[in-house]
């Protein structure tokens, strides 16, 4: 009988292992978020699925003080749909949506560049037949209290049809 021995002394990377930069520059470990449900998005202000934000923030407002976050990574590899400054989509955001979850610098989700958040996430939960890369902007990530990412989400997906599951993981 052979045994086989995987780098027994090898840690696995975490989500909470990781770091992002907020929307005003400051850098943010992802372990802030640990013990909290998660939901990731790439955002773009000139999509069509812009109006989601709205749906984002109502998902936030209802289930933030039972330990869900909402956090939005605008992204402009889309048709450009993101060309404004990070001062600019802030002041987007909290104008037109009223947004008060975490938002964070603009960053590549695809290509060489893609933010380390995004390499992982992808690598946990790939998409339309197995594919990895982001097919566009508002594709959804639902990551778990211990930091599992448990689903991911087409950018057609209304931020509401994804209530069901967040409340099972906040339960």
């Amino acid at each position: 009988m052979m045994s086989i021995c995987l780098n027994a002394g090898e840690k696995t990377m975490s989500i909470y292992d990781l770091s992002v930069v907020d929307i005003d520059a400051k850098s943010v470990s992802m372990s802030k978020y640990k013990g909290k449900v998660l939901l990731i998005v790439n955002v773009a202000s000139e999509c069509g699925f812009t109006p989601q934000y709205k749906g984002l923030q109502e998902l936030y407002s209802k289930h933030k003080d039972e330990g869900f976050v909402v956090l939005g990574f605008p992204s402009n590899q889309f048709r450009e749909q993101e060309s404004g400054t990070n001062k600019e989509i802030k002041f987007f955001c909290t104008g037109t949506y009223n947004v008060t979850f975490d938002m964070f610098s603009k960053i590549d989700v695809n290509g060489k560049n893609a933010d380390p958040l995004y390499k992982f996430l992808k690598d946990k939960q790939s998409g339309f037949m197995w594919s990895e890369s982001i097919k566009w902007n508002f594709t959804k990530f639902l990551v778990d209290k211990e930091g599992n990412v448990v689903n991911r989400y087409a950018p057609t997906t209304e931020p509401s049809a994804i209530e069901s599951d967040i409340e099972e993981l906040l339960n």
